[in-house]
């Protein structure tokens, strides 16, 4: 299944009523983009981002971790649904029952034959436009995470085939990463 672009207004009342059919529905920059659901691969890096992150947020009272699929309702037309989510503890107030409602401090997305150019493009923007800190595109085929950060070259992304560190607080306690240990079960 292709993604399928339809550009027009949308509300967020519209984005809600879309069907619960298995696709994912996002409205990037007043387009619809339709993909199927995340392969089995996709979810279980999805699930290992969790089980190391939440542990390390929890310990250290940073905030919340959202894995995927969460809306992120940045504007009208702008409705995203990434793969992971770290929201400070002091922007918890903007995470409601519709989902996230202003710029995450981390996003990151999986990368998949269906989302790679759309992932490495018009979704990276749309994440600098709002002001997410930090974007990671987490490649299963290369077995790499490429960080992006805002206030940097937005073109260029720190490559991390080894080791990801990651500090979501300035002066705050750094989180480690082996990927291995991340890519330990997929296949």
């Amino acid at each position: 299944m292709s993604t399928q672009p339809a550009v027009r207004e949308w509300t967020y009342a519209e984005f809600a009523r879309l069907p619960d059919d298995g696709n994912r529905y996002e409205v990037i920059a007043g387009e619809l983009e339709v993909t199927p659901s995340p392969r089995p691969k996709h979810q279980n890096v999805v699930g290992a981002l969790a089980e190391f992150v939440r542990p390390f947020v929890r310990r250290h009272n940073l905030g919340q971790v959202f894995p995927g699929p969460i809306d992120v309702l940045f504007a009208d037309g702008d409705y995203l649904v990434p793969d992971f989510v770290f929201v400070r503890r002091e922007q918890l107030g903007t995470v409601t029952d519709r989902g996230v409602e202003s710029a995450p401090d981390l996003v990151v997305e999986v990368l998949s034959k269906s989302t790679r150019a759309r992932d490495r493009t018009v979704k990276r923007e749309r994440y600098a436009h709002y002001g997410v800190p930090e974007y990671w595109l987490v490649d299963l085929d290369r077995r790499q995470v490429e960080v992006y950060r805002l206030g940097e070259d937005p073109n260029r992304a720190t490559v991390v085939t080894d080791r990801l560190f990651w500090q979501p607080a300035a002066n705050g306690p750094v989180f480690e990463l082996k990927l291995a240990d991340l890519f330990a079960d997929i296949r």
